[in-house]
């Protein structure tokens, strides 16, 4: 256990940041899986800004690598474009 009133403070706020990351991070990969459903080409256009927009979110919190939510912009734009 810490010694310190620093350390504790720092465990909670760890605490917290991880569980808020973690619903950022799984409402981004069930938005994702919601999208690869989708059949229609243009329902899943319409889906798809919203999608990159929580990609870049979670790229630009550090939650998820930079190169990562490039290659789930690509593989969503190219899967797409294949309907």
């Amino acid at each position: 256990m810490a010694n310190h009133k620093s350390s504790i403070k720092r465990i909670r706020s760890n605490d917290a940041k991880r569980l808020r990351n973690k619903y950022f991070a799984k409402t981004t990969r069930n938005s994702i899986k919601e999208l690869r459903m989708i059949k229609d080409k243009a329902e899943a256009g319409a889906k798809l800004p919203g999608v990159f927009s929580m990609l870049d979110k979670l790229a630009k919190r550090s939650i998820i690598h930079k190169n990562k939510a490039s290659n789930l912009k690509s593989k969503l734009t190219k899967m797409i474009n294949k309907m």
